[in-house]
């Protein structure tokens, strides 16, 4: 609890101010001219009694919107979503040309989309499980 009230700021105080700042910016409150003025303000102010003046005529942000922790459960990642995606695409594909040829033929055909759909799935659950070529599994990091 602060007794003084010139207590000085940190970086990390001004740093959470600066993003909740972007936040505003995104959420259309504040224009990028007004977003670079005030975090130009941020980095200058010197108290915390400062920093909040910057942030005197917006709400307060929402937790929801405050970046997940390093240790927390992430989102998989754009290119397994991509890649999963191509996955579905071509398992459709296969199964409807499987399916109008067997009505074209009148009768039923060897199952043969199990073949593309089968190890192609396996290979992509396999790498978003256990991750995979993401650096996730091993012990160097993607950069």
């Amino acid at each position: 609890m602060d007794i003084a009230t010139g207590t000085r700021a940190s970086d990390a105080e001004r740093q959470e101010i600066v993003a909740q700042l972007a936040r505003h910016l995104s959420d259309g409150r504040i224009d990028l001219t007004e977003y670079d003025q005030r975090v130009a303000t941020v980095w200058a102010t010197t108290t915390r009694d400062d920093l909040q003046r910057v942030l005197g005529d917006l709400p307060p942000v929402r937790a929801a919107s405050t970046p997940a922790q390093p240790g927390s459960r992430r989102r998989i990642p754009l290119w397994q979503r991509i890649e999963a995606s191509a996955w579905l695409g071509v398992s459709l594909l296969c199964v409807v040309i499987w399916a109008l040829v067997g009505i074209g033929l009148g009768e039923f055909t060897y199952p043969w989309p199990l073949w593309v759909i089968g190890p192609w799935g396996a290979v992509l659950v396999f790498r978003m499980l256990t991750g995979w070529e993401s650096g996730a599994g091993c012990g160097t990091r993607r950069r």
